[in-house]
Order: structure tokens, then C-alpha cells, then sequence
């Protein structure tokens, strides 16, 4: 695409534009508020500390202006900031002190980066004239995050903070998003310099994501048109560029299968004839096979994630590759493509739009249906609809799908229910699957659904947690009670870390090595929370046991006593060509 004609359509961001007071002295801690209210920001997530206490001093003049929500650890301020983000598509932002304050958020920054989440961190730090000192909670955290942010930068002098912070949230959102941390000193929280100052012009790079050539989408296009057998794989990049409703257009013109990716769930109806599940690890069994039987692949948004091709030497050797993605760092990094597209999803479809033909792939797709109907009858039928024994993880986040609208936000916290959360639940909208897909961070569901509660308060938010992942950030509960939220909690509890155990148990002789739970009584940690909680442990509990979480006002606790070793089949084991993915225990 040409440059200059992506130049007329650029922005700039200004003083002028931002619609900044002009004049008056101000400190560095309220030129912080005023930055993030004339960014748009409605909703921080923090925590007090020392070295940040001069911004939360001027904070409190701010209280009807701009929204803090009081953690109880600064992790969870990160991942409700991520929650807040995914359920928006908007820039969420969470602060913290200098030092273990600061360091608490580096989890959630990692799990920003490899997911594309738009994140602004705000740290404080000692003051200046300290730095490099060891002063008491003085961490490097510039140093420390550079790895895992896209972009830091540290504040010393007051006056940077207009341009710094202007600079870091377009930073944040543009091209591929990410996470940006600011560490601001605390001599430059408390110092002033004049409005009068400012002058910066910093060019919106938001719209200069295309790079692909007409030649590119023509030579794209017929490959496209000369495919018989060609299979579309839809990442998270679809959903951050709200590509949702061109993807469904192109899919249906071309009548290409569709599969996803676990951040690619609800890209696509799962109820519409062309979507044919989930690639990976534990994704359906119909287009992990299909993979390497199709001659033509078009990767949207995604990144060839090892989870996703499996053993790379044998992972789609027949096929033509398209690799549409706005980060041009990804193409060829892993899957080297015969047409790469680098560029915004939604107008790489636009322009393919014009150039494919419309066409028919009948027995391509009755393929992926018998293969779906293998996995139907030995993975799917046993584990949604069962009559005796103990209850599955399966059957629950089944259940709750029937039960709940198509707008419900579910958040997924890591591990088992994770991979049952997104096989079993029938995801239809946009944004209304959150997880944590790159880093797979245990502990991620609690803070993020509060997140994407805040954000979307008008929907329900419904988190899945296991025993595991839900104690190690079970202190979140505490920012539920405090907001009042009407956030939905389901634990489902098999006394394991269930992931864990899985793999001990198919490849290391059932050598349980430190997977077994003493779990605490959740219920009564609910309610000391005073958060209304049942424990359901028969099969004929559950569905009224649902129907009370959700017809009751406000947050809810469900803790589901669940099959203590139950597996999650599909699966492909590391080092297995996709099309080796097993279907039961005893394919291993």
C-alpha cells in the first residue's frame, strides 16, 4: 500500500488535540490524571505504596473523575487491567509502587506481551538523586521489563510526563498491541513546571499497519481461487482488528473451513457450518488433521504458536501458505509463508474480497464432518452426557453454555478447565472468551474477570477457575466484596492440578509428584468475603446449583466437586505431528 497515502490519513497527537489546560503550574502526579482523562481512561487498578503515594495524594481530589479500583495484590491489578482491555478492546491501566511493588507486575506484563493486550503500567520509583543507590525499594524496573513490554520508559523530570505519557499510549495500541510501562520518580511526582511548557507532536502511527502490495493480494488471490482444499486459521489478531463480521463475509464467499485458535475463540460462530473447531494441543480432532491434508493454509492473526503446529518438520508440507499478520516480525519466524500480507486483518480481507471468486468445497467439508463425528462418539458424547459416577468438568461448563446468553463473558483461568472452558462452551460474539493464552499464567481468571466486569458491567461475567489457579490470587475476592460486583465464580474442584497430573499420568507411569490438593472449604472463605456460595457434589445439584448463581443478585461462588482424574482428549503430545493427535488414553 502506498505510504503517502497512508501519511494524509495519519494523526497527530498534540496538546491542542488532547484538549490539555494551557497554562498554570502543576505537579508531575496531576499532570499524571489529567493525561490519563484526556487519553480516555476512566478506570485505573492499583495499589498504594511509598514511593507512588504523591499520585495517589493527588488522586484523591480525582475520586468523581477517574475510577480506581483497590486491589489486594499488585498482579491483580495487571490482570484486571488485561481483563478490562479484552473485554473493551481499549487500553487498560494498573500502578503500582517501586520495588516488590513494581516487580508484582511483571507476570501480567509477560502475559500482556505475548497475547497483544494494550497495557500502560505506572510505577513509582525512589527519587532521582537515589537511583542506583540500592535505596529501600529500588528496583530497576526499566531494566528488569524490557524484555516483556514494547516499549518503557523512565520519568525524572515532571515536565516529561504530557509527551511520555501521549507517546506510550499510542505506543500501546498501535500496530500490534502491547504492554508499556512508565516508572516515574517520586521527586518528579512532587515537583511542578507550567502547562505553558508543553509542546510536543507525536504522529499516530495507527494507521501506518499496511504493507502489503496489490501484487501481494493478487498473487494471494489466486492461489485462493485455485485451491480445492483450503483451510482458514483465525487467531486473536482477527478480534483486535474487529475483523469479525469480514472474516465471516470472506469465509462465506470462498466456503472455506474455519478453524481457531484458543485466543481465536469467538471469532467465528461455533455454530455456524463452516467452523470446524479449535487448533492445537487440545483442540477438535477434525482440523488438527485436516491441517495436513489441506493444500492451501490462511493464517489470520495468529503466530504458528509450537501448541498450534505441533512437530514443525511435519507440519503442513503439502500446503501453500498465506500468512496475513500485522507484526511483520512474525512472518517466516516460524511457518515460512509463499504470500506473507503484513497488515491490519480487516483490510488485507477487504482487499482479498475484491479479488476472490466465490466458490464451493462440498467434499472438503464433508470430510471435516466425519471427522468431527469421530471425535463425537469417543471423546464428546461421554463427556457432555453421562448418568452415573462422578461429574465432569465437561458436563458442567456444558451445562452452564445451554443456560447462559449468547453476550455472557466467560474468563478462564489456566489448566484443565481452561481447554474444557473453550471445547465445551459455545462461544458466538466477539470478546466473550478471556484467557491466558502465550503465558498460560495460573491465577489469571479471578483479577481478569473482575476486569472485564468493570469494563462491560451491563453483561455477565461468568469466571471458570480450578482448586489450583484460583488460590493463587484468592485475595481478589476481598476487591469483589469492596466494589459490590455482581461477578459469577465457578471452581471446578477435582482436588489436582489437573494439567499437571494429566501429563504424569500418560507420560510419566502415574507418578503423582506433587499434584494432590488439600484444598481449604471454599464456601466458607466465600462467605467470610460475604460472598453467597454453594458446594454441588451430585449430578442432580447441578442445574439448580446454576440457575441460583445466575439469578442471583450480585457476585456468587459455585464450588463443583468434579471427577478427580479426568483427562482432556483430545490431545497431540509434544514432539507429534498435528495429524497425530490422539483421541483416548490408550491411542498414547
Amino acid at each position: 500500500m502506498n505510504e503517502d497515502k497512508m501519511n494524509k490519513n495519519s494523526t497527530w497527537l498534540t496538546p491542542q488535540s488532547l484538549n490539555l489546560p494551557q497554562n498554570g503550574e502543576i505537579t508531575g502526579s496531576i499532570a499524571i490524571i489529567e493525561m490519563l482523562l484526556a487519553l480516555g481512561v476512566k478506570t485505573v487498578f492499583g495499589y498504594p505504596g511509598g514511593a507512588i503515594m504523591p499520585f495517589y495524594d493527588a488522586l484523591y481530589d480525582y475520586k468523581d473523575k477517574l475510577r480506581h479500583i483497590l486491589v489486594r495484590h499488585e498482579q491483580g491489578a495487571v490482570h484486571a487491567a488485561e481483563g478490562y482491555s479484552r473485554a473493551t478492546g481499549e487500553i487498560g491501566v494498573c500502578i503500582a509502587t517501586s520495588g516488590p511493588g513494581a516487580t508484582n507486575l511483571v507476570t501480567g506484563l509477560a502475559d500482556a506481551m505475548l497475547d497483544s493486550v494494550p497495557l500502560i503500567a505506572i510505577t513509582g520509583n525512589v527519587s532521582s538523586s537515589l537511583l542506583g543507590t540500592d535505596a529501600f525499594q529500588e528496583t530497576d524496573i526499566v531494566g528488569v521489563t524490557i524484555p516483556i513490554t514494547k516499549w518503557n520508559h523512565q520519568i525524572t523530570s515532571a515536565q516529561e510526563v504530557p509527551m511520555i505519557f501521549a507517546k506510550a499510549f499510542n505506543i500501546a495500541k498501535a500496530g500490534r498491541p502491547g504492554p508499556v510501562l512508565i516508572d516515574i520518580t517520586k521527586d518528579a511526582l512532587l515537583s511542578k513546571f507550567d502547562w505553558s511548557d508543553i509542546d510536543f507532536k507525536i504522529k499516530n502511527r495507527e494507521k501506518y499497519v499496511n504493507h502489503f502490495s496489490y501484487k501481494d493480494i493478487e498473487t494471494a488471490a489466486e492461489l485462493i481461487n485455485s485451491a480445492q482444499q483450503p483451510l482458514l486459521l483465525v487467531g486473536h489478531g482477527v478480534l483486535i482488528s474487529k475483523a469479525k463480521q469480514e472474516l465471516f463475509t470472506f469465509a462465506t464467499k470462498t466456503q472455506m473451513p474455519v478453524a481457531v485458535t484458543l485466543l481465536g475463540m469467538s471469532a467465528f460462530d461455533v455454530e455456524h457450518p463452516l467452523y470446524v473447531g479449535m487448533l492445537g494441543m487440545h483442540g477438535n480432532y477434525a482440523p488438527n488433521i485436516q491441517t495436513n491434508k489441506a493444500d492451501l493454509i490462511i493464517a489470520i492473526g495468529m503466530r504458528f504458536d509450537d501448541r498450534v503446529t505441533g512437530m514443525l518438520q511435519a507440519y503442513a508440507k503439502q500446503a501453500k501458505i498465506i500468512h496475513i499478520d500485522i507484526d511483520a516480525v512474525e512472518i517466516g519466524k516460524i511457518v515460512k509463508p509463499d504470500v506473507a500480507l503484513v497488515g491490519c486483518a480487516k483490510e488485507v480481507l477487504n482487499a482479498l474480497m475484491l479479488k476472490v471468486n466465490a466458490a464451493e468445497h462440498t467434499e472438503w467439508l464433508e470430510s471435516f464432518k466425519s471427522a468431527a463425528d469421530k471425535e463425537q462418539q469417543a471423546v464428546i458424547s461421554s463427556a457432555i452426557t453421562v448418568d452415573s459416577g462422578p461429574l465432569k468438568m465437561s458436563e458442567v461448563v456444558a451445562l452452564l453454555s445451554e443456560m447462559t446468553k449468547d453476550s455472557t463473558i466467560v474468563v478462564s483461568d489456566v489448566g484443565q478447565q481452561q481447554m474444557i472452558t473453550a471445547r465445551y462452551y459455545k462461544f458466538k460474539n466477539s470478546r466473550n472468551y478471556i484467557a491466558s493464552g502465550g503465558l498460560g499464567t495460573m491465577g489469571f481468571g479471578l483479577p481478569a474477570g473482575i476486569g472485564a466486569k468493570i469494563a462491560m458491567p451491563n453483561q455477565e461475567v461468568i469466571v471458570i477457575a480450578g482448586d489450583g489457579g484460583i488460590q493463587m490470587t484468592i485475595q481478589e475476592l476481598g476487591t469483589i466484596m469492596q466494589e459490590d460486583l455482581d461477578l459469577k465464580i465457578i471452581i471446578l474442584n477435582n482436588s489436582f492440578l489437573g494439567m499437571v497430573r494429566q501429563w504424569q499420568e500418560l507420560f510419566f507411569q502415574k507418578r503423582y509428584s506433587f499434584v494432590h490438593l488439600v484444598n481449604p472449604d471454599f464456601v466458607k472463605i466465600s462467605e467470610a468475603y460475604s460472598i453467597p456460595a454453594l458446594e454441588v457434589r451430585e449430578r442432580e445439584q447441578l442445574k439448580t446449583a446454576i440457575q441460583t448463581m445466575l439469578e442471583t443478585p450480585g457476585a456468587f461462588l459455585l464450588n463443583v466437586l468434579v471427577e478427580k482424574e479426568q483427562n482432556v482428549f483430545p490431545m497431540l503430545a509434544v514432539g507429534s505431528a498435528v495429524s497425530d493427535i490422539k483421541l483416548k488414553r490408550d491411542e498414547f
